[in-house]
This record gives C-alpha cells, sequence and structure tokens, in this order.
C-alpha cells in the first residue's frame, strides 16, 4: 500500500504537473488529493478520449508530459486518441496512464462486472504499445520513475497500473457542493417505483442509481416495472433504453446521473430526435460522482432544462423541492 500524497511529491518531482481524467473509486484518494489543492492544474473532464486529448495539447503547448487517470473500463474510451494521435507510428506523444485495474486477476475483490475488463487489461496495453507496471508499494516507484524516463526518451504513452486498497486513504474531500435542491435520488427513486405501471421497463445507469433501486425493490417489495441495470457500461444508459423503447410499446424510463449524461452528450441530440413519447429520461443531478467519491461535475450553473429544449426533448419538467415530486411526475 502507498500513501497519494508520496504518489504525487514523486510524480512532481519527475517534472509531471498537469492531471487530468474521469475519477475511479480505486484512484480517489490521490484524485481527491488533487482536487483539494488550489496550486495543482488539475481538470477532472467527462470522457476519457477527452482526457487523452487533453493531455496531448498540453504536451503540444509546452512538451511536457501530462498525468491521465481513468479506471481501467475507460481505456476503452481513450484508445481512439491513443492510437490515431499520440501513437508513436502517428504524432509520437507522450503521456502517463494511471489506471485504476478494476477486476485484477491477483484475487483482490471486486464486483463481478469489471473480471472480464480486469483480465484482458494488460492484454489491451501490449496491443496498445503501451509499457506498464503495477503500483503496489513505494518500492514500485522506482519501475515507475524507469518507466517516466522512458516516455519521455521515446516520446511514447506508458501506463501504471494501481489495484484496488492499493491508495491509503490521505485528505477527506473538502469542497462543499453548492446545488440548491433538497431532495434525494432515493427520494425520486421510491416515488418512481410507487407509481409506474407493471409492464414499465425501467434503465438504470451504473453507480448508487441501480443500487438504490435493487435495494428498494427487496427492501419495500415493489413489483411494479422490471428493471435493467446498466451495472457498466457508463454513459450509456440513455441510448440503451431509446433502443428499448424504439422496439417496444411499453413506457420505458431511463434513469441517468449528471456525470453519466455527460460522458457522450451527443447521445441526448439523437434521443431528443427519435425518442417517441414512450421514452421518458430522469436525469439526477447531484452535481458530483457520487459513487466513486463525489468528485466535481461542474453542473451547478447547468441549464439542463434549455438543452434538453434545444435537443429536441417534447416535454420537460425540473424538481428541486420535496413538495413538487409528486404532482411533476404524475404529469411525467
Amino acid at each position: 500500500m502507498i500513501e497519494p500524497l508520496k504518489i504525487l511529491n514523486f510524480l512532481r518531482k519527475n517534472k509531471i504537473n498537469f492531471f487530468t481524467g474521469v475519477p475511479d473509486s480505486t484512484l480517489k484518494n490521490f484524485t481527491n488529493l488533487l482536487s483539494n489543492n488550489s496550486k495543482i492544474k488539475h481538470y477532472p473532464v467527462y470522457n476519457e478520449g477527452s482526457a487523452i486529448s487533453l493531455a496531448i495539447g498540453h504536451h503540444l503547448a509546452t512538451k511536457n508530459i501530462a498525468c491521465v487517470y481513468l479506471q481501467n473500463s475507460g481505456l476503452s474510451n481513450a484508445i481512439n486518441p491513443l492510437i490515431s494521435i499520440a501513437h508513436k507510428k502517428v504524432y509520437s506523444i507522450p503521456c502517463l496512464l494511471i489506471i485504476g485495474w478494476r477486476g485484477s486477476p491477483h484475487k483482490i475483490p471486486d464486483e463481478p462486472q469489471h473480471n472480464i475488463k480486469g483480465k484482458i487489461t494488460r492484454n489491451l496495453l501490449k496491443l496498445l504499445n503501451i509499457k506498464n507496471i503495477i503500483l503496489r508499494d513505494s518500492k514500485d516507484l522506482l519501475k515507475l520513475k524507469k518507466l517516466i524516463t522512458l516516455s519521455k526518451k521515446k516520446s511514447q504513452t506508458v501506463a501504471c497500473l494501481i489495484e484496488n486498497q492499493t491508495i491509503l486513504k490521505g485528505v477527506n474531500f473538502k469542497k462543499k457542493l453548492n446545488t440548491s435542491f433538497n431532495i434525494s435520488r432515493k427520494q425520486v427513486l421510491e416515488e418512481l417505483l410507487k407509481k409506474v405501471k407493471k409492464n414499465t421497463k425501467i434503465i438504470s445507469t451504473t453507480g448508487f442509481t441501480s443500487r438504490e433501486i435493487y435495494q428498494l425493490r427487496s427492501e419495500k417489495k415493489y413489483l411494479n416495472g422490471k428493471d435493467f441495470y446498466m451495472v457498466g457500461g457508463m454513459g450509456h444508459a440513455g441510448m440503451v433504453s431509446l433502443g428499448v423503447a424504439m422496439n417496444d410499446k411499453s413506457q420505458v424510463i431511463c434513469l441517468d446521473g449528471d456525470g453519466s449524461l455527460l460522458m457522450h452528450l451527443g447521445s441526448l441530440k439523437t434521443q431528443g430526435t427519435f425518442g417517441n413519447k414512450n421514452f421518458k429520461h430522469v436525469l439526477l443531478n447531484n452535481a458530483c460522482h457520487e459513487s466513486v467519491g463525489r468528485q466535481r461535475t461542474f453542473v451547478e450553473k447547468t441549464d439542463f432544462n434549455g438543452l434538453a429544449k434545444i435537443l429536441g426533448y417534447k416535454y420537460i419538467a425540473q424538481v428541486k423541492f420535496e413538495k413538487d415530486l409528486k404532482k411533476k411526475l404524475k404529469s411525467f
């Protein structure tokens, strides 16, 4: 195990001072440290491909290496710019990937949906010609130093894999989320499960949303509606829901989160264009990636109502307070 501050100090000593990526629970003790330090150039983004692109731009401007953090499931989102821009046979742009290795095959407890990607993560890196090491304790920092030196010398991307429960807890995440809502996700989900029809299809995004629906059904025996839990595939709940709604006359409700929605924001236009009246999209906006550490999504002032309207959604409502929930949910 290793302290997050030790990792940060090591990276800064090796002249890596620009950090970007998509939050991951395996790395949260490290990324929370980044978020708590206003002197660090740290820019959380919504998609791993965007993070790689930002790192590429940083290198083009400064000739320095950026650090991109991500969960190994998000490596798939990053492949396009890694191969078609950063690869040594294209523009040969160096970058350091710090990857939360969910589903590591080394007998570390994890959730079933991570096992497949966990087993093939190093194979994927090999196919991408990305040399990598596993960081398990302070002694492995020497291996990482050699990898960073190689990255600078050869102008190529390298990676550091970090397994679950490797990074010790450091500072707590201090920044408060500035929202004016006084209603919880659980309240919305419970009211929804009370009202849905028997044949309603519910597709719920990955993270706490799917877990809470499952828990509510188990505890309170809500029977109406049929659930499909998106245990993975963050950002794709809307399109899965649209695919069901296009081919089923039943009411289809997508339960989405702000981090998930932002990951593939272009899907909103497809859903607004092709969604019929049986397609219902609920955005549960808590302005953070709650299930991986409450990192901000920076959407406190984002007009999702206006955005949905511009992109073709026919009916839009917003619930900020508990007193409005039943009435607006009924209309919805």
